[in-house]
């Protein structure tokens, strides 16, 4: 029995990234259970405002992840839930670099300080089915066992890749330590802002012509359940965390009630220009890729051994859809800049295929 007073609950829990939206929802929710007697969030950014009220029973300690060990060490750290991860590269804080940095070097730091603190018994760490990539050879449905057949080419799929490596050479280090990956689909809900949601919310959303890819979401409610769980009891191992059923992008599209715009496949990085100019955030490759070949995991594992089933990927998409009823609207001149992209794109594919010998 850990310090907690129940089988598998932890006493002392560290969540890093509380920062951000997922982990400050995680860590309140850790401290709102009896079971776990203290709950320490770390960030060396302090939260967003709206956050603030939320972590009012989370102490928070504002510290990079590369000077963790000490705390771990000194506060007699049960468990660790690390969070703090960027799906994707911001231009204004750093790029692809500061992602990798954030990403990789940082979850390198703080393996390095679980490797220390002997109190440790328990690592819950965040990863995504981007693990698995994309391709045209790919299997109708991924299981945990499920080797990518090429590489990622975005960013945040190959970081997924290095993350869950050094993990399972944590693992073999520090067999006495229960270790858990949860590699999330993409979330969705009525409160998840992400690039994912951002897309849908668009009243012209850029697809890729002649492609209509199957699509899983989780949502967000249903991953903190999850995350919660993974805490407060013991599941060693790595889960597809995912909601049963799929939707085609179509069927998203139509079901939001927006308009699909077609670009021709060579010039997709135009779609994500369309994006910018609406004023509507970033994609990068990881987006695209599975805009193009889609990605459905297996669940049979998460519900055998979590004893918990998320809502379907249609119910968690219904849920966003009444959030964000009536969307967006765009000006005519964003209107009429989007087409401008998107024919540019269409005449560019052309020229490519008619230089072809």
């Amino acid at each position: 029995m850990t310090p907690g007073g129940t089988p598998g609950a932890p006493g002392v829990v560290v969540v890093t990234g509380v920062g951000r939206y997922l982990a400050a929802h995680v860590a309140a929710r850790l401290a709102a259970d009896p079971r776990i007697e203290r709950v320490i969030g770390v960030d060396p950014a302090p939260p967003a405002a709206e956050l603030t009220d939320l972590l009012d029973g989370v102490e928070r300690i504002r510290l990079d992840l590369d000077s963790l060990s000490a705390l771990l060490i000194d506060l007699d750290v049960d468990a660790v839930v690390h969070l703090a991860l960027v799906s994707a590269p911001d231009p204004q804080h750093g790029g692809r670099a500061a992602m990798k940095e954030q990403n990789v070097i940082g979850t390198m730091q703080l393996l390095a300080a679980c490797q220390r603190a002997p109190r440790l018994r328990k690592l819950v760490v965040r990863s995504s089915t981007a693990a698995y990539g994309v391709s045209f050879r790919d299997p109708a449905v991924f299981t945990e066992e499920t080797e990518p057949r090429e590489v990622p080419r975005g960013g945040f799929g190959r970081d997924i890749l290095d993350i869950e490596g050094y993990v399972r050479g944590f693992r073999r280090r520090r067999p006495d330590v229960t270790g858990t990956v949860l590699r999330f689909a993409p979330f969705i809900g009525s409160t998840a802002d992400t690039t994912l949601t951002r897309y849908f919310s668009q009243p012209v959303v850029p697809t890729v012509f002649g492609r209509d890819p199957r699509l899983q979401f989780v949502h967000f409610d249903d991953a903190l359940e999850v995350l919660h769980r993974a805490v407060a009891e013991d599941h060693p191992g790595t889960y597809n965390v995912a909601g049963p059923g799929v939707l085609s992008l179509s069927q998203a599209i139509r079901r939001a009630g927006r308009v699909a715009v077609p670009v021709l496949e060579p010039g997709m990085s135009g779609a994500a220009a369309i994006a910018r100019t609406l004023g509507f955030g970033r994609y990068g490759l990881d987006q695209v890729d599975l805009f193009v070949h889609g990605r459905v995991v297996d669940t049979t594992r998460l519900e055998r051994e979590f004893g918990f089933t998320p809502r379907s990927t249609a119910a968690a998409f219904e849920d966003f859809i009444r959030a964000h009823h009536g969307g967006v609207v765009v000006t005519r001149d964003q209107l009429a800049a989007a087409e401008q992209l998107v024919l540019e794109g269409i005449r560019q594919a052309r020229a490519a295929v008619r230089e072809r010998p």
